[in-house]
């Protein structure tokens, strides 16, 4: 989970901007997480603790409201009498990752992935991805090839993984739809965490989403270098930590 945490550290600062050259630094002094960061951690916490998503979700943003929402999910997780909104944007699976790492069979998979996105998402296109984001990292942490994964994918979700279709659009569509293919070509694609990260931030527009999906994907082929997770995790405040450390050690202890 610390790829999807690291990508979006790195893409934080250049969300709806135009492409970076290629080379950029990954971290400077105006990189901080995101709504990315604190959702995919809320997620992994009521996983952890049994707790109900939308619980979860809303205890989180309360505590960090100015992390950079999108201006439905907000009013939802203020609000503890609101429904699911209809929302089919990447806010649903950008936050899912953990799913993936935690859940015990595809079944589990498929139905926490679904079921974390329906508290405020639920939009049938917005609940897909979050299950395809979910189901990628499990079937690649448990020894699936890259090759079958986008083959899987390409099947069972109906998106165009092929790099000159994938990227066409560049970053700027914030559908989850639209953000699934560049995100998952990236990562199955790569030859390297910090390559995939790269990819999808010099496509412009949504930088922190694509490479937090793209980088906890990417995880799970390649692992993410040390010095990289370190880094990222220094972005993070004590609590948000202490959730990402009892994650890693339920992971160790199912190992």
């Amino acid at each position: 989970m610390i790829g999807a945490i690291a990508g979006d550290i790195i893409g934080s600062r250049f969300e709806g901007h135009p492409s970076p050259p290629d080379g950029f630094d990954l971290f400077q002094a105006d990189c901080g997480f995101t709504d990315d960061t604190v959702c995919t951690l809320a997620i992994a916490h009521a996983l952890l603790e049994g707790e109900d998503f939308g619980v979860s979700l809303r205890r989180f943003v309360r505590r960090y409201p100015h992390a950079g929402y999108g201006g439905m999910f907000i009013r939802w997780a203020m609000n503890d009498d609101l429904p699911a909104y209809g929302s089919w944007g990447n806010g649903a699976p950008m936050r899912g990752s953990a799913v993936g790492w935690l859940a015990r069979d595809e079944d589990e998979v498929l139905r926490l992935g679904a079921a974390q996105a329906a508290v405020s998402h639920d939009h049938p296109d917005a609940m897909a991805a979050a299950q395809a984001v979910a189901l990628s990292v499990y079937l690649l942490r448990h020894g699936t090839s890259a090759e079958v994964v986008r083959n899987r994918m390409s099947s069972q979700f109906g998106y165009s993984l092929a790099p000159e279709v994938a990227f066409r659009q560049g970053g700027f569509d914030v559908s989850s739809r639209g953000t699934m293919p560049p995100a998952l070509a990236a990562a199955l694609s790569a030859p390297d965490w910090e390559s995939a990260v790269r990819k999808v931030i010099v496509l412009g527009g949504d930088t922190d989403t694509l490479a937090c999906i793209a980088g906890a994907v990417a995880e799970a082929v390649h692992g993410v270098p040390d010095d990289i997770a370190d880094t990222a995790r220094a972005h993070l405040t004590e609590d948000l930590v202490e959730v990402l450390e009892r994650f890693e050690d339920r992971l160790l202890g199912q190992s």
